[in-house]
């Protein structure tokens, strides 16, 4: 190299170059120009995936009979199915930190295995059942242990596989939901800064539904944290073929032409509950995150209800008809944070562009027309339906789970949060200003009219 000692003789020695000429530049340049230019940058080069089967979608959409069945176990049903499409299946990649037989997961042992780099080396302790835990060394299903972060890392790298690797994968990582967000949250928003795709299921989710152990699985907030998070599609289905529906938009817009760099975030419960069959050209509300599920139009209040709490507000409409000669309009909302996003965009280009001709938020086009006050419960603290309040033209009453988790039956922990079925009709009563019919309604139903003195909020 062409410097002199005296040039070395500094605390900095000088900058050298071999010329533009020599076999050293040409072998860096050679090397930068085989790994894409000088300056980084993100290629992705995989192409979309063909759109699965719609039998999987169209079995979702039927009625189920019986006792009925949770959303959680609706959803796994549904990707098992899908897993077996021969154009995608093998892309689909199962991912759970703990308790995949809570979620319903069995199934899915003998056919696609638990993925162990050097196979079963045990006897498992159900190897007698049908469906016994398999550990294989092709296994696709990622058993991490009680490990979020762990999951969240597996996640991510599948998550973000078709620009890495070119290969697209579809993974959903199903969890606790209560341990998701809150344990690993910044994870889900480093997720989003690498643009990875894919499903986070919270399961057992909402404030009453997983209540034996109190606090430890009470979540009712992980909606909220969710809707912060601008790459992250939160829904709160209620039914099975809700679950479906979803689960379809998400892989049109993350896998198909479009290629969206989102992920999806829906909440399943742990209740079993009965499904119902899909009513007709309802799938763009439930997309959207809203639509009327009962009623015709000409009730004189409306109830807005997600997730489990849509099996609340049934039961509050029809005791609300045969009571007190109410009627109600039922609404299911899919996703409060969509619905508020949308109005968001809505308000924004009427900012930026005040001439033009506003564009009216889809809840209040729905709702615009609709006669009376709202009364609007989910299984989440009362923030979360609040997300839409400015965009709703009625009167609005929020019911939630505000407060710390409690241990009791999903009955008394409902009541005592004032979000069941007799609660709802007290509130709509009230919201209609009808003071005599509150009174009577909770004598009637022998409801404690007010808190204990000195009782704090939550408890």
């Amino acid at each position: 190299m062409p410097v002199s000692d005296e040039a070395l003789a500094g605390d900095m020695p000088p900058y050298a170059h071999p010329g533009p000429g020599s076999p050293e530049a040409a072998y860096l340049a050679e090397l930068r120009a085989a790994r894409g230019g000088y300056v980084p940058a993100r290629q992705v080069r995989s192409a979309p995936l063909p759109e699965p089967d719609a039998r999987p979608f169209e079995a979702a959409a039927k009625p189920k009979g019986g006792a009925g069945i949770a959303t959680t176990m609706a959803f796994v049903r549904l990707v098992k199915d899908l897993m077996r499409d021969p154009a995608s299946g093998r892309r689909w990649v199962p991912i759970v930190p703990d308790e995949a037989r809570t979620f319903g997961m069995e199934p899915l042992f003998p056919t696609a295995g638990i993925y162990s780099p050097r196979g079963q080396r045990y006897d498992a302790v159900d190897r007698d059942l049908l469906l016994s835990y398999k550990e294989a060394a092709d296994g696709r299903i990622l058993n991490e242990g009680i490990t979020e972060a762990g999951c969240m890392a597996s996640f991510t790298a599948a998550a973000t596989s078709y620009a890495t690797h070119g290969e697209p994968i579809i993974p959903f990582c199903i969890f606790y939901s209560m341990f998701g967000w809150q344990r690993t949250g910044d994870q889900m928003w480093a997720l989003a800064d690498q643009m990875g795709r894919g499903f986070l299921i919270g399961a057992t989710a909402g404030g009453t539904t997983m209540t034996g152990e109190g606090l430890q699985h009470a979540d009712g907030h992980s909606q909220l944290l969710a809707s912060a998070n601008p790459a992250c599609l939160a829904y709160d289905p209620a039914f099975g073929y809700e679950v479906a529906a979803i689960v379809r938009d998400g892989l049109r817009r993350m896998y198909g032409e479009a290629q969206e760099d989102v992920f999806y975030y829906p909440t399943v419960y742990n209740e079993p509950m009965p499904q119902p069959a899909m009513p007709d050209g309802v799938e763009e509300g439930i997309v959207r995150g809203l639509y009327r599920y009962a009623g015709d139009g000409h009730g004189s209040l409306q109830l807005l209800a997600s997730g489990t709490a849509a099996h609340w507000a049934l039961a509050a409409r029809r005791m609300l008809a045969e009571d007190w000669g109410v009627a109600a309009d039922m609404w299911s909302v899919t996703s409060w944070s969509e619905l508020r996003r949308e109005a968001m965009d809505c308000d924004a280009e009427a900012l930026g562009d005040p001439g033009a001709r506003r564009r009216v938020p889809y809840v209040t086009q729905a709702l615009g027309q609709a006669a009376g006050p709202v009364i609007a419960v989910s299984d989440w603290m009362r923030a979360v339906p609040d997300q839409i309040r400015a965009w709703v033209p009625q009167e609005w009453t929020s019911l939630g789970t505000d407060g710390f988790g409690l241990s009791d039956t999903r009955e008394a922990v409902r009541r005592r949060f004032r979000v069941d079925p007799l609660w709802i009709v007290v509130a709509a009563l009230s919201a209609l200003g009808k003071p005599d019919l509150v009174e009577q309604a909770i004598a009637k139903y022998g409801l404690a009219p007010a808190r204990a003195e000195g009782q704090p909020a939550g408890f």
